[in-house]
């Protein structure tokens, strides 16, 4: 079942309901290279999904720890337990040749949302389709007041692509001597983590 986009949201992004009847994809909407569609992730691809995104987490790491680390960033547990957290969707990423291209899993719970992961699939040379990823997940969800994620320190990639492309702003830095005490307990917060916040409202009344 694909996510709907309501009034509210088409009308945030500058586009009509006209529009996303005649046009397929987020190409048209956000100016971005490729077009993708979101759709809600099914169980029978839940597997293929988690396996993409540890990939992607993997070699988002492996990019800055060049040696052979055997780490593993994503483990199993933690894509569980933000699969199955209360308010949990996960959506994949699909091209115009419908292949699936990345994807992501969010929390709505009232005003209140949370990226806890998004990824690109590895090996997709296109530009810009996680940007897509998640101004798709803003219009799909214009309730939300306040957007969270978090990512490693380290992972400036990330850093970058949430300040600058997704207009989210750091607010908190976690680690071993300031623990984040809502993360569950095995979530690694030992290297540390940012904490990023974007305000919708605000964003809005300021345009």
């Amino acid at each position: 079942m694909k996510p709907s986009l309501t009034k509210h949201g088409t009308k945030a992004y500058g586009f009509t309901v006209d529009d996303l009847k005649e046009r397929k994809g987020l190409k048209q909407f956000f100016g971005f290279k490729d077009s993708i569609n979101l759709i809600r992730l099914s169980e029978e691809h839940t597997i293929a999904f988690k396996e993409e995104m540890q990939e992607a987490f993997q070699h988002g790491f492996m990019a800055y720890y060049k040696d052979d680390n055997q780490w593993q960033v994503l483990p199993d547990k933690d894509f569980y337990h933000s699969l199955e957290a209360e308010g949990a969707e996960a959506y994949e990423a699909v091209s115009e040749e419908g292949q699936r291209v990345g994807g992501a899993i969010i929390t709505a719970n009232g005003v209140i949302g949370e990226l806890a992961f998004l990824y690109v699939k590895v090996g997709v040379l296109s530009k810009g389709i996680g940007q897509a990823i998640w101004k798709s997940i803003e219009a799909t969800h214009p309730e939300i007041e306040v957007w969270e994620t978090c990512t490693p320190y380290f992972d400036r990639r990330n850093i970058h692509f949430y300040i600058n492309r997704c207009g989210f702003h750091a607010v908190e830095f976690f680690n071993e001597h300031h623990p984040d005490p809502n993360m569950p307990e095995q979530f690694d917060q030992e290297d540390g983590l940012f904490k990023f916040e974007k305000r919708m409202k605000q964003e809005q009344k300021t345009q």
